[in-house]
């Protein structure tokens, strides 16, 4: 027998569940990354022009393929191939799926650190010596430890479903996030040095607007940060309603990510400059010193400067990071879950266990071989496949579904040039952030 599908039963939980999916590491990590490499006030005033531009055609048309479908990626994307050849699209939905599971594999690593980093200044407080180098240490033990931790606290929120898991809880952890994103933002610009990192980020210098480097960096960075290109949004969006109003929910979802890593930025760079006025070093020839390090290098290092209060804020910044990855690991958890649920009539609880085993498996052999596997992984995932399948979403929605498909019946107004904007505007943009972000 079927089994009665779950949804989301408020358009505030819908929100707050699809920006959390959203709002990631991508947001937190690499959206201040980017912004201070790349001009600051500059690439946020580029970055907000490529949000309105791509991010959100692109975040409305993976939304409204779930949601017209109200099925998982792969039997949406089946669906609107119908009428062409119906195993391209399924094929699109199991690549996503593969997607969805090898993305797990490397941010349940990752998040497993923030928890680590999470829980270091408590111990590093009562004098555990010993526990807080092991929480430092980037060892194969605590790897081992800590992404199980993270792959248990997601299914436990995925196998109460929809409604009782995953948007109760992104109704709870949302709140925090912003109310600790404020409390920290307000709590370092009070430290000298950040004065200057708010004029960095918030002064745009124009002579760099034009620069392509900028304008590809953002628009990579606003496809990333927004989540597209999984299938998450396809399955929330399948959750919603029938009777949804898709493009105000969709304005919501993308201000409030959106908002979310411009206080990221708030925080993170005015952290940056904090840091250095306290002697670390950060920048080396105009360039931040090893990027992906910024989290687990300059910050703890300027937490350790600030004394006993520097524990509090470590603290608090990555419990903020830990939260991040569990919203952003529930909605990619879903993906698979769903598939099962749906196209093979498993339970959800056995459906959840099975996807957090698999990943755990694949989460394995990359903390094995980690110096070469887990870079390849990332650059493979986010240079390839989300750009492709952002811009098979757009070929799908502008050109290949015509059945039940909105969108192509429009002849005027709104709806006709935002179809035509979708279908000839959209992919080429897609194409030029992939190609840039591929072989740039």
């Amino acid at each position: 027998m079927a089994q009665v599908r779950d949804g989301f039963q408020s358009r505030l939980g819908f929100v707050l569940a699809a920006a959390g999916a959203a709002v990631g590491l991508g947001n937190i990590w690499g959206f201040p990354t980017q912004a201070a490499n790349h001009g600051g006030g500059a690439f946020l005033l580029v970055y907000f022009i490529v949000i309105f531009l791509l991010a959100l055609p692109a975040l409305y048309t993976e939304l409204y393929l779930g949601h017209k479908a109200q099925a998982n990626p792969v039997k949406a994307l089946g669906d609107a191939w119908q009428n062409t050849n119906r195993k391209v699209g399924a094929a699109a939905g199991y690549i996503g799926l593969a997607g969805a599971v090898v993305m797990l594999s490397f941010y349940s690593i990752v998040a497993g650190w923030m928890l680590s980093y999470a829980i270091e200044p408590i111990t590093t407080f009562f004098g555990f010596t010993g526990a807080s180098e092991f929480l430092h240490s980037d060892s194969i033990l605590r790897n081992f430890v800590f992404t199980p931790l993270m792959l248990i606290l997601t299914a436990s929120i995925i196998l109460k479903g929809v409604k009782s898991g995953i948007e109760t809880w992104s109704r709870r952890l949302m709140p925090l996030l912003l109310v600790l994103l404020v409390g920290l933002i307000a709590y370092i610009a009070t430290l000298d040095g950040a004065s200057e990192g708010f004029a960095a980020y918030l002064i745009p210098d124009f002579s760099q607007i034009l620069d392509p480097n900028l304008i590809i960096a953002a628009m990579g960075q606003a496809f990333f940060s927004l989540s597209l290109g999984v299938g998450c949004m396809m399955i929330y969006g399948s959750y919603l309603q029938p009777d949804a109003n898709l493009p105000k929910l969709t304005a919501g979802v993308a201000l409030l990510d959106t908002s979310v890593a411009f206080l990221a930025g708030l925080l993170i760079i005015p952290a940056i400059y904090v840091a250095q006025h306290n002697g670390v070093e950060v920048f080396s020839g105009g360039k931040l010193i090893g990027e992906g390090q910024l989290i687990f290098a300059i910050l703890p290092e300027l937490f350790s400067t600030m004394g006993e209060i520097g524990l509090l804020v470590g603290l608090l910044f990555f419990v903020l990071m830990s939260i991040a990855s569990v919203t952003s690991t529930i909605s990619t958890t879903e993906i698979p879950v769903a598939f099962l649920v749906e196209n093979h009539n498993v339970s959800r609880t056995k459906a959840t266990w099975a996807v957090s085993a698999v990943v755990l498996v694949c989460a394995s052999a990359i903390i094995l071989n980690f110096d070469w596997l887990f870079g390849l992984v990332i650059m493979l995932f986010t240079q390839y496949q989300l750009p492709l399948m952002g811009l098979f979403y757009f070929i799908t929605v502008g050109w290949m579904w015509q059945r039940g498909n909105k969108l192509h019946q429009a002849t005027t107004g709104v709806h006709y040039w935002f179809a035509q904007y979708i279908r000839f505007v959209c992919p080429i943009l897609m194409t030029l952030v992939f190609a840039n972000v591929a072989f740039g």
